[in-house]
């Protein structure tokens, strides 16, 4: 058994001197630390606790501790968008380390057959700390727990490490910590302030909990966008651990939580055995915490609903998930309900967890690997019944959106297939190298289901975070089951579509608007100086049909030479993986190339709002989208420095979710703005905002008062909460005729949505280009109340004011970077805005 003895903290009534703090506050006292191994201070120049460990010494002391003994080996794994190191280490034994690829391959082994040998395999545990940058004591924590890995000695500690594989992952998000524990350090003083009120516990905007973009990437587990996760979801897969691990923080006030969360709140994928275990494992945490005197609690709060969370992923993998929750200090010490919270207190508990963790996983090895191997074993067994099923999914005329869902696929190591031939299935067209075939027979079958299922009943109705997430859905895909019999080999190497342009004209050149990237494509062209339009209509050109939204490039009048021209779109192109058309007539069957319902377009000149009363996640989605995926410079403006801003330098500015950005004064001059020509995109709150500064008539919909009837006082929070829609999908009917749903070619188009604004429809038909179904459900939770609001209002309202033009979103089109197939939204409404 690994005894866990730690010293009982006794918080005193007096502020907390962290300069008499050492290592010997966090270790057990009854273990020998072998003197050649660096200590965290001998490394970093102060005791943990004492100041917020910054990223770059993080990984300073972890490549010394590697340097120093025989029991760690590290590896950079990648960077993050700033340049930072994604460093793992694996702490295991010496014998271990000799034979690591070995027991990586027995342990993957045991998950693929039916016999595996369970006795004397190594358990495997993945650690991960902070993922939140600005929820600090897990990474602070994964100092003194390394050095403890790495020093202690004695035949519990060598017994464990020769029992278990340790993936230890000390920071899951280097940007937002460093950016955290500058904040937190600058402004510590000499002598400790608990005021709540100072400015260390007041973050200025974004705060550090995000990643460079200003992603929560605690919820990028199953999307996989950011570099970040696909560094530790790449190490998760290779490695299957048993139990992973993830140390978080909550409100100053609260006390310590772990898993497992509310029982009815679990995913119905995960299996019962799962949630036991979690328990079992939850008694080892109960006695540590026990032994020094910290409150704690479990199973009153939080959840094991959606995948895409660190604590859940592991639970439709075969692994057991565990969140840690931590009362957070914020700062270095600060008044809470339960006294003085220090920083080094934090530290502590997230070190009683992060060893508790260890002793169960020592202790239930032969149990929690028996779980692993049925789990694969079962699941099998499932996919076996499957027999020749399978899912196919694309879109005709879009490559690179397919493309982009199978690379998640790819990821999760789930296995795809290349389509035989084209299909028509269910009233939709399959078109090779435009589609996938899905074996639902394979290891991962559990995980596919989890990732395509849509699901509109529940055990219950309130959840911490999105209660769908069926990624055809988000990518705007046509995907329906099928057999086998439609697949041709496995795709080993997935590549995009070689674009180009067909030949060279001395006309003009067309390309539609349905592919992913064709916004980068335009942009790029209209940046260069060239003159392009879009069409309005639809028309056939050399037997080719031609849809809504179709760009045309003249090759006359512009300032470049016809060769010159040719070469410069053939390079774009095939950066773009868009096939551009040569056309030697303007002579169509539909309108022609000089009709007036060709529009000629102005190069996008944006700013987005940022700052104080603007959510950073939705903000830093867009700028994400645009800057990475769109190569389209974004100015960020902040709303402290709008009121001196030169808004002429703008003709479009985009506001997300936001109640009050901007003052009176600053309404003005956005106001006068518009007037004079200017486009604004709105996000949620900010249409509230726009209606109340009468910038925009909006008729949002009443909802009814909703009486509590039969519930108690115990439950009234939970009644109200179900009347929140966390995040579901929904169908809504396009307009294909209207600007803004140029490049879609299904007249429906699934819609995420997390907020109840509801806007009832314009009398017009015609500004109705989107607009909710009669039965708008797809997959998700929403009350019977808000889905009876919700019926045949619009997600999308457009109006003129002055020569400006306004449109608004009730919802986010870019959510959390994976929602590829509401994007074109945005980009339509940057680039088409005056045909609105």
């Amino acid at each position: 058994m690994l005894r866990i003895t730690l010293f009982f903290l006794l918080i005193s009534s007096t502020l907390f001197s962290q300069t008499n703090i050492d290592l010997s506050y966090y270790l057990p006292q009854d273990v020998s630390y072998n003197s050649n191994i660096p200590t965290p201070k001998s490394s970093i120049g102060h005791e943990v606790g004492e100041w917020h460990i910054t990223h770059d010494k993080l990984v300073q002391y972890m490549r010394e501790l590697a340097e120093a003994s025989d029991r760690v080996n590290i590896e950079d794994r990648g960077k993050t968008f700033e340049g930072r190191p994604l460093i793992l280490l694996t702490i295991t034994s010496p014998t271990n380390h000799t034979n690591l690829e070995t027991i990586k391959a027995q342990h993957i082994e045991a998950t693929e057959t039916n016999d595996a040998n369970l006795g004397n395999r190594p358990i495997v545990v993945y650690q991960g700390f902070s993922i939140h940058g600005n929820e600090p004591s897990g990474s602070n924590a994964a100092l003194a727990l390394a050095y403890y890995l790495t020093a202690a000695e004695g035949s519990e500690i060598e017994n464990l490490l020769d029992n278990t594989i340790i993936l230890f992952d000390p920071s899951l998000n280097p940007d937002g910590l460093q950016r955290f524990a500058y904040w937190a350090n600058t402004n510590r003083g000499m002598n400790l302030n608990a005021d709540p009120n100072d400015r260390e516990f007041s973050e200025v905007w974004p705060g550090g909990r995000t990643n460079h973009y200003w992603f929560d990437m605690n919820r990028d587990w199953l999307p996989v966008q950011l570099p970040e996760s696909r560094a530790r979801i790449k190490t998760f897969h290779d490695w299957l651990p048993n139990i992973l691990t993830d140390h978080h923080e909550m409100g100053t006030n609260s006390s310590f939580f772990f898993q497992p969360g509310i029982p009815s709140r679990t995913h119905p994928l995960t299996p019962k055995m799962n949630q036991e275990l979690t328990k079992s494992i939850a008694k080892y945490h109960a006695k540590a915490l026990d032994k020094i005197g910290s409150l704690y609690y479990s199973e009153e709060s939080f959840d094991d609903f959606y995948y895409g969370k660190g604590s859940t992923f592991p639970d439709i993998n075969g692994g057991i998930g565990i969140l840690f929750e931590q009362a957070s200090s914020r700062g270095h010490v600060q008044e809470s309900d339960n006294g003085l919270l220090t920083f080094p207190f934090t530290i502590k508990n997230q070190f009683t967890a992060g060893l508790s963790t260890l002793e169960a996983a020592y202790e239930m090895r032969k149990e929690l690997l028996e779980y692993q191997h049925n789990f694969y074993k079962n699941a099998r067994k499932e996919a076996s019944s499957e027999g020749n099923k399978a899912i196919i999914f694309g879109d005709e005329k879009d490559a690179a959106k397919t493309y982009h869902l199978a690379e998640i696929l790819k990821r999760h190591n789930i296995k795809f297939h290349h389509l035989k031939s084209d299909v028509s299935l269910d009233g939709k067209t399959y078109k090779k190298d435009y589609s996938y075939v899905v074996p639902k027979n394979q290891k991962n079958t559990r995980l596919i289901n989890a990732m395509f299922e849509k699901r509109t009943t529940f055990q219950d109705s309130l959840f911490y975070d999105i209660s769908a997430w069926t990624f055809p859905l988000a990518f705007n895909l046509d995907y329906t089951e099928t057999s086998m019999e439609k697949a041709s080999n496995v795709v080993t190497e997935l590549t995009h579509q070689q674009g180009g342009v067909t030949s060279k004209s001395d006309y003009a050149y067309l390309f539609p608007w349905n592919e992913y990237y064709a916004p980068k494509l335009l942009h790029t062209i209209l940046k260069k100086g060239i003159r392009a339009s879009v069409s309005l209509k639809n028309f056939k050109a050399n037997g080719k049909s031609y849809d809504y939204g179709t760009i045309m490039i003249p090759v006359q009048n512009q300032d470049m030479e016809t060769s010159e021209l040719y070469s410069f779109l053939n390079t774009i192109a095939k950066e773009s993986h868009i096939t551009i058309d040569a056309v030697s007539t303007g002579l169509n069957e539909g309108i022609d190339l000089g009709s007036r319902n060709f529009r000629a377009l102005e190069l996008p000149k944006i700013a987005l709002l940022v700052g104080d009363g603007v959510t950073s996640y939705d903000a830093g989605e867009i700028w994400h989208l645009l800057d990475t995926r769109y190569d389209i410079v974004v100015t960020k403006l902040d709303t402290k420095n709008f009121s001196r801003a030169d808004l002429s330098r703008y003709n479009t500015i985009i506001m997300v979710n936001s109640n009050s950005a901007l003052d009176n004064g600053n309404t003005k001059k956005l106001k006068q703005w518009l007037q004079d020509g200017g486009s604004l995109i709105a996000y949620k709150n900010t249409l509230r905002w726009l209606n109340s500064s009468e910038l925009m008539k909006i008729n949002f919909k009443k909802k009814g008062s909703l009486k509590a009837k039969n519930i108690s006082f115990e439950d009234r929070s939970n009644f109200r909460g179900a009347q929140v829609i966390g995040g579901a999908i929904f169908e809504t009917e396009l307009d294909r005729s209207h600007p803004i749903s140029f490049g879609y070619k299904n007249d429906k188009l699934a819609i995420f949505r997390n907020s109840t604004l509801f806007i009832n429809p314009n009398k017009n038909s015609y500004d109705n280009p989107i607009q909710y179904s009669k039965k708008p459900l797809l997959s998700g939770y929403i009350s019977e109340e808000n889905l009876d609001s919700l019926k045949q209002t619009i997600p999308f309202k457009s109006s003129r004011i002055g020569r400006g033009k306004i449109m608004a979103f009730t919802d986010n089109t870019n959510f959390r970077a994976f929602w590829y197939g509401t994007n074109k939204l945005l980009m339509n409404a940057i680039f088409f805005r005056n045909e609105m």
